[in-house]
């Protein structure tokens, strides 16, 4: 058989393993191990352990449980009710303000956890009910939730974007740096929506409005300002390069720890060991994907494909934006069956040495990249914050979840294409800080 033959063969058996339902590290694992056998011999098997291990002992993988922890900590407290509470309070009387409030929590809440489901659940938790109770209509309500929890992996800290500089061995600092401009400006124009939608749903009715005071707004907002110092930390540190990103992780998450631990009480056993239990568990998920995913690159790397299938990409002579839509098309339909670690680890071996030979900013890619995936994570079938919204938000039809999130789709869709023609949004702040 032929390299793209061999290829062909991966692509059609990797698909009907992770459709079978066994969990992504696993199918990945069993298809690698299988082709090595059957293609380069028994012998093959030998590398397995050594790629395993050597996938998961890089010294930035350190920053993956450390963030997961931080997310962990806080959307287990009810610091995403009182994010959306404080904005609330200082937004009421604005029009669509109660929407906009949900989105600019989603966008603190996602600074801290890293996590689009974690920040969906959270936010969506409290903020759905109590729009839909002022009027809000439902698939605005729901949608914008859902849009907003995706800004988790866009703004730092991501884990994503941690594993996409491991993958294609990029700063992981000018990665973060990249996505603070884009994901401020994607929570803007979201806002801007959200407030142009709600005024024109409401035109004709007048909706009754929440009166706080003063006092009322500074109280609500004294008890999130512990996570605005952490968030600020963070940005210093990092920023300042006055630490590595697995140091600043440590650092967030103890500080995380402290703040649940004396703003809400959460010290005994029983609130802490779900806690630990469920960081332990996505860290443990995450690494294990990672591994897997270096062992499948590794079998695609020896039996020659990712290199056949890179040099057919670069044969076709396409016009680089012709290319990068190709790309985009392409990491846009994968999204939408695969979480975005996976996606990453798997094509980037393949589509770095395409990109670069085109010309494409690596980090800048990253942005782009990311955006991407952010929209696959709201598109059926495997829509992942769609259903965490239909589930926390029972009332609400999954078609009318659906239906919400489609503007926000077509919102990111245009900002990556604003992003091709201006890529100084993700490169202006990195070449300012670290130099071109």
């Amino acid at each position: 058989m032929t390299e793209l033959q061999i290829g062909s063969l991966i692509l059609v058996c990797t698909t009907l393993v992770l459709f079978s339902g066994i969990p992504i590290a696993f199918g990945l694992t069993v298809v690698s191990i299988a082709f090595l056998y059957v293609f380069d011999g028994p012998g093959s098997l030998s590398a397995v352990p050594r790629t395993f291990l050597d996938e998961i002992s890089g010294f930035a993988l350190l920053a993956v449980p450390m963030f997961v922890l931080l997310g962990s900590l806080i959307g287990s407290s009810r610091a995403g009710a009182d994010i959306y509470e404080a904005l609330h309070r200082w937004l009421a009387r604005v029009p669509g303000g109660l929407v906009i409030a949900n989105i600019g929590a989603c966008g603190l809440f996602s600074a801290l956890s890293g996590s689009s489901p974690a920040t969906a659940a959270a936010i969506g938790k409290v903020g759905v009910p109590e729009m839909l109770k002022r009027g809000c209509p439902a698939g605005l309500a729901t949608g914008a939730i859902a849009a907003g929890g995706t800004l988790g992996i866009l703004i730092p800290p991501s884990v994503t974007m941690i594993l996409y500089g491991v993958a294609t061995e990029t700063s992981i600092g000018r990665l973060f740096v990249a996505g603070v401009v884009p994901g401020v400006l994607l929570v803007v124009i979201f806002c801007v929506y959200a407030w142009a939608a709600t005024a024109f749903a409401q035109r004709h009715v007048t909706q009754p409005q929440d009166h706080y005071t003063l006092k009322e707004k500074i109280r609500a907002s004294g008890t999130v300002a512990p996570l605005f110092g952490i968030i600020a930390l963070i940005i210093v540190a990092l920023y300042g390069g006055y630490a590595t990103p697995s140091e600043i992780a440590a650092l967030a998450a103890m500080l995380a720890f402290l703040y649940v631990a004396l703003v809400y009480r959460i010290v005994n056993r029983e609130n802490l060991w779900p806690i630990f239990g469920n960081a332990v568990r996505e860290s443990c998920m995450i690494l294990l994907i990672i591994a897997a995913s270096g062992l499948f690159s590794y079998m695609m790397s020896l039996l020659y494909v990712t290199q056949t299938m890179a040099d057919m990409l670069v044969g076709w002579e396409l016009n680089r934006w012709v290319m990068l839509l190709v790309v985009n098309v392409f990491l846009l339909v994968a999204g939408c069956f695969l979480p975005p670690v996976a996606l990453i680890l798997m094509t980037m071996p393949i589509l770095q040495p395409v990109l670069e030979a085109n010309g494409f900013d690596m980090i800048w890619f990253g942005v782009l990249m990311t955006i991407n995936l952010e929209i696959g994570l709201i598109t059926p079938p495997v829509g992942l914050n769609l259903y965490i919204l239909r589930n926390v938000a029972p009332q609400v039809p999954l078609l009318t979840v659906l239906w919400g999130s489609v503007p926000f789709v077509l919102i990111m869709m245009g900002f990556m294409v604003l992003l091709c023609f201006v890529p100084g949004i993700a490169l202006w702040l990195p070449n300012q800080m670290f130099g071109p």
